[in-house]
This record gives C-alpha cells, sequence and structure tokens, in this order.
C-alpha cells in the first residue's frame, strides 16, 4: 500500500546525545556493532520486531522497515554533549558496561565522537562535577550557544536531519510554575532574565532542538517537556516531542504486572519497591532532591493501572513506596526488588516477590535507538507535539493537561503499532481499551 505522507528518509540523520555516559557509549557501541554485522540489536522493535498488517487472507506480518521508510542504520551520525571530555571509546571503557573486545571492534570510530561542553547547572545536579562545560550570563545565551553546536554538526557531518536525545543524568525536583512553565511567551522571557530557578539545563536543550527543527526526546524524569509552553514550540516548529524517563527495569516489570493482576480481578493492597545500583546514575540519584524528581516518576505507573475508582474492592488503599539506594560495588548491574502484596477469593492474601538483576545501559540501549528512528519517522509523517505512540518506551509517558497516560504496557504496544500501519498505509486495527 501507498506510505501516507511519509517523507523519504534520504540523507543522513544526526543524533545528538544529551550525556556520554554508560547508556549513550552502550547505544553508541551496540549500533555501530549492528550495522557491521558484528552484534544484533537485540531489544529493538525497529530492528527485530514484526507487526501483522490486514486481516484474514490479506494477513501479514512485517518489520517496522518494511511498513515505514525507516532510516537506516548506515546513515547515522553520532555527536554528543557531556560535562566531561572523554571521547566515546573512553566513555564506553569507563562506563565498564561493556567488554572491551566487544568496543575494540569500533574503537576507531567511537574516538572521534568528542562531546561538545555541556549546558550545566551544578545546582541541578549536585553530585556531578565536570570541566566540560558552556558558560553564559543568561539561559537564553545557553540555548544559543546549543543552536549553534547542532547548526555546526549538521553543517560538519552533511546531515539532513537531527534528533536529540536525553540521556544525561535526572536533575532535582522541579514544580511546575504556571506563571513560567504555563505559556511560550512567558517561557521565553524567563529565559531571557535568567530565570535559573524554574528554567533547568534540559530546557534549553529542548527549546534549541526543536528551534533548529529537530525532535527532542527526553530521557529522565526531569519536567522539561511536561509544560504548555514546551508544547506550544512543538506545535509552533511542528516538532514531535516524546518523554519522559527511559522504562528499562524495574517499571517495565510494573507495567506487566499491574495489567496481570487487573485482567485476573485480584486485590493490591501494598507494593514495595527498592533499587540497588552504583552507576553515575546511582550517584545523582543518592541526593533527596534528584531522587525526589524520580521517585514521583515512577509511583505515578500502577494507580494509573489499577484505578481505584473503577475497582474500589481492589484497589482502593494501595500502599506504595519506592526506594533507589546508592551501591558502588554494583555499578551498572541495577537490581530492583518488588514485593507484592495481594489478595483474592474471599480475600485471602498472597504475595508476589521479584528480583530482577539487570543491567540498566543494556536494556535502555535499543530504546535509544528506536525513539530515535521513530520521533524521526514522525517528523518525515507531520507528526508532531506529543508523541503518545511512543509511550510505550518511556516511564512516565508525556500528557497534556486534559488526558490521563496510559501506562498498561500492552496497551502501549497496540498504540505503538497502530501508528506504525498508519503510517504506512495500513488500517489502525487494533482496538484499545
Amino acid at each position: 500500500m501507498e506510505k501516507q505522507n511519509v517523507a523519504p528518509a534520504t540523507g543522513k540523520l544526526g543524533v545528538l546525545c544529551v550525556g556520554l555516559g554508560a547508556v549513550t557509549s552502550t547505544f553508541m557501541v551496540g549500533t555501530l556493532m549492528a550495522r557491521k554485522g558484528l552484534s544484533k540489536p537485540i531489544g529493538s522493535l525497529t530492528q527485530m520486531d514484526k507487526i501483522r498488517v490486514g486481516k484474514g487472507a490479506d494477513k501479514k506480518y512485517m518489520s517496522y522497515g518494511e511498513i515505514v521508510p525507516l532510516t537506516s542504520l548506515n546513515d547515522i551520525v553520532f555527536g554528543a554533549w557531556d560535562i566531561f571530555p572523554d571521547n566515546a571509546y573512553e566513555a564506553a571503557i569507563h562506563a565498564d558496561v561493556l567488554k572491551e573486545r566487544d568496543i575494540n571492534p569500533v574503537r576507531q570510530e567511537l574516538e572521534t565522537i568528542k562531546p561538545m561542553k555541556a549546558a550545566f547547572d551544578q545546582n541541578f545536579v549536585k553530585r556531578l562535577y565536570g570541566p566540560n562545560v558552556k558558560e553564559a550570563s543568561t539561559r537564553w545565551e545557553l540555548m544559543e550557544q546549543i543552536r549553534e553546536d547542532i547548526r555546526l554538526f549538521k553543517t560538519k557531518n552533511n546531515c539532513e536531519r537531527i534528533v536529540v536525545i536525553w540521556a544525561a543524568s535526572t536533575e532535582i525536583y522541579l514544580p511546575y510554575n504556571e506563571s513560567v512553565h504555563g505559556n511560550l511567551t512567558a517561557f521565553e522571557q524567563a529565559m531571557k532574565t535568567n530565570d535559573t530557578i524554574n528554567i533547568a539545563p534540559s530546557m534549553c536543550y529542548a527549546y534549541a532542538a526543536l528551534v533548529e527543527g529537530a525532535p527532542f526526546i527526553m530521557g529522565a524524569p526531569n519536567l522539561c517537556l511536561d509544560i504548555p509552553a514546551m508544547w506550544q514550540l512543538a506545535e509552533k516548529q511542528q516538532m514531535p516531542i516524546a518523554g519522559k524517563d527511559f522504562k528499562t527495569g524495574q517499571t517495565m516489570m510494573k507495567t506487566v504486572l499491574a495489567p496481570a493482576l487487573k485482567t485476573r480481578m485480584l486485590g493490591l493492597s501494598g507494593w514495595f519497591s527498592t533499587n540497588i545500583l552504583g552507576n553515575r546514575d546511582g550517584e545523582v540519584l543518592d541526593d533527596p532532591s534528584n531522587f525526589k524528581t524520580k521517585e514521583v516518576s515512577k509511583l505515578s505507573v500502577i494507580e494509573t493501572i489499577l484505578d481505584k475508582e473503577e475497582y474500589p474492592d481492589l484497589y482502593s488503599d494501595i500502599y506504595h513506596k519506592v526506594r533507589i539506594n546508592y551501591y558502588p560495588p554494583r555499578n551498572d548491574d541495577k537490581e530492583g526488588w518488588d514485593n507484592l502484596d495481594i489478595f483474592g477469593w474471599m480475600g485471602y492474601h498472597m504475595q508476589i516477590k521479584v528480583d530482577f538483576l539487570c543491567k540498566d545501559s543494556i536494556l535502555a540501549a535499543p530504546l535509544l535507538l528506536d525513539l530515535v528512528l521513530l520521533s524521526d519517522l514522525a517528523a518525515r509523517a507531520e507528526r508532531y507535539g506529543i508523541q503518545n505512540w511512543l509511550s510505550f518506551y518511556l516511564k512516565s509517558p508525556m500528557h497534556d493537561f486534559e488526558h490521563q497516560p496510559i501506562h498498561d504496557l500492552f496497551v502501549q504496544y497496540a498504540m505503538l503499532k497502530n501508528a506504525i500501519r498508519e503510517m504506512g498505509g495500513y488500517e489502525a486495527d487494533q482496538e484499545l481499551d
């Protein structure tokens, strides 16, 4: 069938990552290895999954790239900003996620990826200190420097399109401020008057990307895109935005287990979650002000799947607790431990215990690849503003003030497939409850 208003994926796609730490370096190594045929992009739906299109006698299963025009891995050019000057090879070695033997085949390419100076404010990430930092008198000037970085990278690398993705640390909890965040005019004025309380560094990246015609993806639980000012800018620039916080370990399990309880009409009285991790992310989250940002993101998942208004007998009194503990010996090997106190027939209590020993960056890397390719696809399909169909990849899916986010992983998956079908000229035929 004919593709629906989707421009072809011609030329080079510049992928600019905010942060060149464990997640980004793992993403880069894996992508470069996959395009050399030295590794499989396991975990990436755009590279490995197949979708049913058509029904009955017309039914067939096709890969995403067969349905819609995705950018080839061969056409990706990587760049980054980071507060540390290490190139991508040094960053990958330092992160200690991948074995050196799995990094060395693409060492030459990685060594050419040298991070640009980062827009950074110590007040937003108190536990990190790095020398590779921009200097600016206002947030507006900081944003303009990022815009210049994007333009120079695009020209130097002969890129036709750019996508910017945040894979840096979680910023401190920033409450929504209507007078600053409520509309684009007020937001721009706050940047120009250097409101360093209400304008986070991540917002400078998002604004710069959108004005430069690049989709922006927020991979941390920062406020950043979750404000009307950014929604208005995305609409004005006709660019897609998506966020927030990559859905990797524990939250992925929650979006699977909670729907299972609901499907079986089993009750839930308590859900206790704890994490231990020792990478840079863990160090940042060891600060209470940064942890609060993550906590708010994690806590919202269960309550939206297990609706206490709809099922008061089952979910009206859930005690939900989340803990994150910095434990350096684990490095990137994160452990998510969950205890669920459930109840069933005649109110009798039972327990479910889950111990998920995962590698955070190994789970996150394919999400970055898919989000980059799919947000670029959205831009070429003229789908702009909040991309609800990308919720599958995100812990705290973006939504405006009029809608509730959808957290059920299986409903999110159906939304994703429907969007791909539509852009491929097929019927979006999966019903969503």
